[in-house]
């Protein structure tokens, strides 16, 4: 079907209006994203933000996972309401301290200007006259295409391309950066390189016979797994208000069904991607005295998707207790990896442990992975994974389950289901006896210090 075109323009409004909307709202200087002076260079940058603080706004704001609020935080970067100061041409949030402003309300798109070419050349005449001839590539190409199509009227452009430059001239260092990072921003969204462009179309690609047979393997692997497509058993849940398909299937039942045993073997991500398959899974690396590197990555899983405020402190926790020199959970990683952890880890952000945790998750899956297949722990949990037989509803039943249906539990509850589930495996966790005693040494000098301040206190009133 196709639509008219005020339609889409209305569609187009709503979507501008939406994300006008969150704009203001991260701005707000109570609620919104913290804005600072930054240091660049010689020069300080008034009202930056950073990416993490972005993206830990965004999933805080609209109850959302990091991933998302990162891709919500790049759409409004590839639209040009936030642009990045230090990599212009990389129109993503990225997850550190990389800067980032507020676009004017001048270059929002909700402004809708007309992008004349007269005016992006007049932008690039300026910036030539700025950088004594030395542009970048996509900008020399589109100079020199530009001034050979409008040569009638180069005149009229560097006039004004000089009028502005003297303009700028006469502003402070740091108005006059944010102002060429903002106009920059804005021709980099409406006029982008075409380097990226043609490293898109030069990207090598699958053969399409491949690509195809690839999706029926995997339609053919995974039919008998989806509830709208295949049987549930013992009922579908959307059509008989039954929740037995749910309760058998909760993240850490303590008997799974064997279809859910069956979906461990496709991948070596299926198993890590349910909580009762790691749990398994954990199982059997304990009995292989390599539980660590388990461990190690639901850390890095942890780090990634947590809270801002207690990253800096995870990453150390983590490095002290699987990376440091006589850890006492050592996993052993290659040299170079090594580095570029330990390189990283003085400036943490979430995904500082990266290159880490690809190689432990390599290693299990070459190595750990097939074994524990033909393992005794795998074959054991597979023969007492339940297959529930069909549950045949009449139209009676069927009636009285619609009368005893509850709404299902919001997703901040099961986020602090999840919180507190987390609680009761730290406490059942091992205790580092030094670090305890750190801080109750820590405890009892300042309880002394306030004693000693009492006591001094209270022979001054009783002199008095």
């Amino acid at each position: 079907h196709t639509v008219s075109p005020s339609l889409q323009g209305n569609a187009h409004r709503i979507h501008f209006l939406e994300n006008f909307k969150v704009v203001l709202e991260m701005q707000d200087p109570a609620t919104g994203v913290k804005l600072q002076p930054q240091r660049l260079v010689i020069t300080t940058i008034p009202h930056a933000i950073t990416g993490e603080d972005i993206v830990a706004w965004l999933a805080d704001r609209f109850q959302i996972d990091a991933q998302e609020a990162r891709s919500f935080g790049s759409m409004l970067v590839a639209l040009g309401y936030i642009y990045p100061i230090q990599d212009h041409k990389r129109l993503v949030v990225k997850p550190d301290a990389s800067l980032y402003r507020f676009q004017t309300p001048y270059f929002w798109p909700t402004q809708q200007w007309p992008v004349e070419d007269t005016d992006y050349a007049i932008y690039l005449a300026k910036r030539n006259i700025r950088k004594k001839g030395i542009l970048e590539l996509h900008e020399q190409e589109q100079y020199n295409r530009l001034h050979k199509w409008m040569n009638h009227k180069w005149d009229f452009i560097v006039m004004q391309a000089k009028e502005q430059y003297r303009a700028a001239k006469e502003r402070k260092k740091p108005d006059r950066v944010v102002f060429d990072c903002q106009e920059r921003a804005y021709w980099v969204v409406h006029r982008p390189p075409m380097i990226f462009t043609q490293q898109s179309i030069m990207r090598p690609r699958v053969k399409s016979s491949v690509s195809i047979g690839a999706l029926v393997k995997y339609c053919a692997t995974y039919k008998g797994h989806d509830p709208f497509l295949s049987k549930c058993l013992p009922s579908n849940p959307w059509l008989t208000d039954d929740v037995t398909y749910w309760a058998l299937n909760m993240p850490n039942v303590e008997i799974p069904t064997k279809m859910r045993v069956e979906r461990w073997t496709f991948s070596f991500g299926e198993l890590l991607s349910d909580p009762r398959g790691r749990d398994d899974f954990r199982l059997f690396l304990k009995k292989e005295f390599s539980g660590e590197n388990l461990a190690f990555w639901e850390g890095c899983e942890d780090l990634k998707w947590g809270t801002a405020a207690t990253m800096k402190e995870k990453a150390e926790q983590i490095y002290k207790t699987f990376l440091a020199r006589g850890a006492p959970r050592w996993i052993n990683i290659d040299g170079k990896t090594m580095e570029i952890t330990v390189k990283g880890l003085k400036h943490p952000h979430r995904y500082v442990l990266d290159a880490a945790q690809t190689h432990i998750y390599m290693l299990m899956k070459k190595d750990s992975y097939g074994r524990y297949l033909k393992s005794p722990v795998f074959k054991e949990t597979m023969k007492k994974a339940v297959c529930p037989e069909e549950h045949k509803f009449s139209d009676s039943q069927l009636e009285q389950n619609a009368r005893n249906r509850r709404p299902s539990l919001s997703p901040i509850i099961i986020r602090q289901q999840e919180q507190e589930q987390k609680a009761k495996m730290a406490a059942s966790a091992p205790v580092d006896i030094t670090q305890v005693m750190s801080k109750l040494s820590k405890q009892d000098f300042q309880i002394n210090t306030y004693r000693h301040i009492f006591d001094i206190f209270g022979n001054a009133c009783f002199k008095i």
